[in-house]
């Protein structure tokens, strides 16, 4: 009995270690298993490259320059052996500096850090290639591809394309790619369409030896990348404007009527490829203390009083609520309201004035007296519906919306009544009124076309084409009375007394509106920066000329703004009338009706 209850006892422990050698040996095995791939299975995540941009030709405006990044293994201790690894980089690129890289190292280097140590982040094609499979047999040292992007026109169309530089640490907060990538668009189409150009990153699966040596390939997911966007703009076009630029401050838009942008440029305009490898701090404090403020898109951020552009906005307003067109006021070149004088730009006065006179010779007080039968509050209605005061919806990053004043405008922002002269103010677009550019020519555009076009750069992305947008905002009162304000427009561009007559010179016939934007004040950290003899230059005027053409058949909005160029069509005449005159040899206008007067 002793006997049996002994053998069972050593029976049942020996079932008992064998069924715990069968779990141990078989069953867990899957379990240490997986645990083994975890420790030898490896993700590598693949930046994409970037997707290039090209002009509506194909030309290319925005290029991936092909590179190599250099890298070296990380956590090596001995100094001596880091140094020799140095060594090696540089004595077969002996324009890079050892200590240099050895400090980059240093700072990257951190215990919880285990991919290969960036110490070289570009290095052209031609440099390396020469010394490339050396390089490469260099045990701890990893080169691998790193396109860097390239402008290979520099400035022209800077303020449009905008560039790409480093990522900061707000960029990779709100972009996952832009901390692998190492870049990232920061202004112009660069950064609007930042997240198509950029593509989606790939993913390499690979099993490695606890020496981190790659023994195989297990998966691969290819990135999306090489996404490109081709522009409306005609990179012709475009040079032949900023050589009419040279040496001139201030703003062009060239747009046609459905709202394709052939040609935009903020001038003075500066190099792309400045900002690309990270700008000096002395090319920096050059650029931003310019008096010229070159590194400011006028385009869309460039605030300035629209002044007698609008008139031909409001004098439709006028005669579609107060006023009839043939209704006129005596202008003697000034008028008094209270104790104060408003003066006409014309000093001794326009006589009796309607509608298409006062568009025509710019008459102001036409305008004051308009005003203070329309009112302030149904003038800035008015304006705001032509597309003034807001977005135009441009495909450009953080568009300004500038200001229509009106008494709830000045109540909400200073919390201060509304004046009487200040409506005679917002009349001729001085005072608070700001507008920038390409609102200038959404606006001069409804005149034009009786639509709200919402004007684009962008022709195709990818294969996709982009398409006009437009509101219809005007009333059908509005609509039968804008043949008139057509002809005022008409007039100041060719009638004897038309403000810009005589600096008009085109073979197309053009109807248009001139501006003079006072300069109220000059602010004081631009005065600092400003010589004497220089200061009364920038106390002059802005001048605008925005205008379309052919008169007959509207097919090309150009808005010409010269800072500090005083009247707008001296100023801005010439400019506009070679525009068009490239327009017309470019085949851009059609014959048809392009050199008739109506």
């Amino acid at each position: 009995m002793k006997t049996q209850i002994i053998v069972s006892i050593f029976f049942i422990a020996w079932v008992t270690l064998l069924v715990r050698l069968y779990y141990l040996s078989i069953e867990s095995n899957k379990y240490y298993e997986a645990l083994s791939d975890k420790n030898t299975i490896k993700v590598e995540t693949i930046a994409p490259v970037r997707g290039e941009i090209s002009d509506t030709n194909g030309k290319p405006i925005a290029i991936n320059k092909l590179g190599f990044k250099i890298a070296i293994k990380p956590h090596i201790r001995d100094r001596k052996h880091l140094m020799k690894v140095i060594r090696s980089i540089v004595n077969l690129l002996p324009h890079l500096d050892e200590t240099a890289l050895l400090k980059l190292y240093k700072r990257r280097d951190s215990s919880y850090y285990h991919n290969p140590i960036i110490v070289v982040n570009f290095i052209s094609y031609d440099e390396i290639i020469p010394v490339y499979s050396k390089m490469n047999l260099l045990e701890d040292v990893k080169i691998t591809a790193a396109p860097k992007r390239f402008y290979p026109h520099g400035s022209i169309a800077a303020h449009v394309i905008g560039y790409v530089a480093k990522a900061n640490e707000k960029d990779m907060k709100n972009n996952p790619y832009a901390r692998l990538i190492g870049t990232t668009g920061k202004s112009g189409i660069e950064n609007f369409y930042n997240g198509y150009l950029q593509g989606s990153a790939g993913e390499r699966v690979i099993k490695v030896s606890a020496f981190n040596k790659e023994i195989a390939e297990l998966s691969y997911k290819k990135p999306t990348e090489n996404q490109n966007i081709q522009l409306n703009l005609d990179l012709d076009l475009q040079y032949y404007i900023a050589e009419l630029f040279k040496d001139i401050s201030g703003a062009v838009i060239v747009m046609d009527v459905e709202g394709r942008v052939l040609a935009a440029g903020s001038y003075p305009e500066y190099n792309l490829n400045t900002f690309v490898g990270g700008i000096s701090t002395k090319a920096w404090e050059q650029l931003i203390n310019d008096p010229n403020i070159p590194f400011t898109n006028k385009i869309i951020h460039g605030l300035y009083p629209p002044g007698s552009i609008i008139k031909t906005g409001l004098g439709l307003g006028y005669v579609t609520t107060e006023l009839s067109e043939w209704e006129a006021f005596t202008c003697k070149g000034s008028m008094k309201l209270g104790n104060r004088k408003f003066r006409c730009w014309k000093r001794w006065g326009h006589g009796e004035t309607a509608l298409i006179k006062a568009i025509r010779e710019s008459c102001d007080i036409y305008f004051y007296k308009g005003s203070l039968k329309v009112g302030i509050e149904q003038m800035s209605n008015i304006l705001k519906r032509y597309g003034l005061g807001k977005k135009t919806g441009i495909d450009l990053p953080r568009e300004f919306i500038g200001t229509v004043p009106s008494r709830a405008w000045k109540r909400k922002k200073y919390n201060q009544p509304w004046y009487i002269g200040e409506t005679l103010n917002s009349s001729i677009g001085q005072g608070d009124f700001l507008s920038t550019p390409i609102q200038i020519t959404q606006f001069t555009a409804l005149m034009a076309t009786g639509k709200l076009i919402t004007p684009y750069i962008v022709k195709k992305i990818g294969n996709i084409t982009n398409h006009s947008k437009s509101q219809d905002v005007l009333s059908y009162e509005e609509k039968q009375k804008l043949p008139l304000i057509r002809r005022a427009m008409y007039e100041v561009c060719n009638h004897k007394k038309g403000t810009a007559t005589k600096y008009i010179h085109s073979k197309v016939t053009i109807a248009g509106k001139t501006g003079t934007a006072q300069v109220v004040g000059i602010p004081q950290e631009i005065k600092e920066r400003i010589s004497e003899e220089d200061m009364e230059y920038y106390r002059r005027s802005h001048a605008w000329l925005a205008a379309y053409g052919p008169y007959k058949n509207p097919q090309y909005i150009v808005t010409v703004l010269v800072e500090h160029g005083g009247h707008g069509g001296a100023a801005a005449g010439d400019i506009v009338s070679k525009i068009y005159d490239k327009l017309l040899e470019k085949k851009y206008i059609t014959l048809k009706g392009a050199s008739l007067n109506p």
